[in-house]
């Protein structure tokens, strides 16, 4: 029985008690969203880890770190400690995206030591096999596409981002666009351009119904990705990405049916001024399906500091509905990411999440602002320390302060201390 199932039926799964503790949302409304597909709780029935968490409306805005290795830098050590960082940093879930090295290993040691749910992108994994033997991927066999889906699950996967929207008539779509980027999506490239030179629709729309077979097998959250999503601001909202958002809030209705949870994925580079309708229009064509998105970034030219980009975005993207935020690093268009860089982007990605909460009215979200506001009236460096997002470099940064009754910014004109002065007159 699936997360779904057992909601429609009324059933509180441990799970869900876990969330309860841990959300400020009552029994009845968290077992009414999970039920019509508003909330959802990936976790793989063969894996157990810490910090189960469900993700959607009513609950806090969740965030997610990539990692993973590439054909260039295929160290398995290297992610081990990426993920660490990721999650002491305060990462509410990991995907890995590896490409490169002992593929199935790096998953089962990540599986093993994340404390947090687990996602990955089936289809990289095929690609990655067929790059190792020189043959194209446009070579890809559906059904081993389909089979390796099944293996990752088996494994412990708790999400999986599926192409699904990209379809022969959507591929059509996008190729009358006149879209600065294309398609930036490697899952979605990879897709369009085997449906271009095979002339068949996509396995993983044409067989769906196996698909949800798989996933309900193991109640795995299908995390239905946004394969033409823009990788520029002047890509935005065009025909291509709305004509695929339609495709998958068809798809995600199919999965409620045979109780699959679902998500979906949404845009990457969005103008600010048309986030918030991209949100709107994602919960009415998806019925308020969980929306899990890569930023979004609303411009182009910060490469270097596309962690800040995304956080600005993010935030409003949030404020506007979007219940999962993937981080987005400074190395984002650059590198693979290091240590640093993954810790910086996870920091950046809190930050975001917590502006939207205050702004969703979540509870107890602006009462940590009002504390915080508390402590710094007072002076009271530990309490400050204790409530920082990232209370690490906050500690870092007050070392350089030679006297506790103030900062080094303002030193004897401290605002606060003169403020107390004058109210003992």
């Amino acid at each position: 029985m699936t997360q779904l199932e057992a909601a429609k039926k009324g059933i509180l799964t441990q799970e869900m008690k876990a969330i309860l503790k841990e959300e400020s949302i009552d029994e009845a409304t968290l077992l009414k969203n999970i039920a019509k597909g508003k909330i959802v709780i990936p976790k793989n029935k063969n894996r157990n880890f810490e910090k189960v968490m469900g993700i959607g409306k009513g609950l806090r805005t969740k965030i997610n770190a990539n990692i993973g290795t590439s054909g260039d830098c295929p160290t398995l050590e290297f992610e081990k400690e990426k993920l660490k960082v990721a999650i002491d940093a305060g990462a509410d879930s990991v995907m890995d995206l590896s490409t490169g090295g002992d593929l199935t290993l790096i998953r089962s040691i990540i599986l093993e030591e994340s404390s947090v749910m687990v996602g990955a992108v089936p289809i990289y994994a095929v690609a990655a096999k067929l790059a190792e033997q020189d043959i194209p991927t446009h070579k890809m066999d559906g059904e081993k596409l389909l089979r390796s889906i099944e293996e990752q699950c088996k494994q412990g996967i708790d999400y999986i981002t599926v192409h699904c929207g990209v379809t022969k008539e959507s591929v059509a779509r996008m190729d009358k666009t006149n879209r600065v980027c294309g398609i930036v999506s490697r899952g979605g490239s990879i897709l369009a351009d085997w449906i271009r030179r095979n002339g068949k629709e996509n396995p993983l729309y044409e067989f769906y119904d196996d698909l949800l077979d798989i996933a309900y097998k193991y109640d795995v959250t299908l995390s239905l990705g946004d394969g033409f999503r823009p990788g520029a601001i002047a890509d935005a909202t065009d025909r291509a990405q709305i004509d695929e958002l339609i495709i998958l809030g068809e798809l995600a209705e199919r999965a409620w049916e045979k109780n699959v949870q679902t998500m979906i994925e949404g845009p990457g580079h969005v103008p600010l001024n048309q986030i918030q309708a991209n949100m709107i229009i994602q919960k009415r064509l998806c019925n308020e399906a969980p929306f899990y998105i890569l930023g979004p970034l609303p411009t182009d030219i910060a490469p270097g500091y596309d962690h800040i980009t995304s956080a600005i975005g993010g935030a409003i993207a949030g404020a506007a509905g979007a219940d999962f935020l993937c981080y987005v690093t400074p190395a984002e268009h650059l590198s693979l990411p290091d240590v640093d860089d993954v810790r910086e982007g996870v920091i950046a990605s809190k930050i975001a999440a917590h502006i939207a909460d205050i702004a969703k009215g979540y509870p107890g979200a602006i009462e940590k602002d009002i504390l915080m506001s508390k402590y710094r009236k007072e002076l009271n460096w530990e309490g400050m320390f204790s409530l920082a997002i990232d209370p690490i470099k906050a500690r870092e940064k007050f070392k350089k302060n030679n006297d506790v009754n103030s900062c080094t910014m303002c030193g004897k004109l401290c605002a606060v201390n003169i403020d107390k002065k004058l109210a003992t007159i």
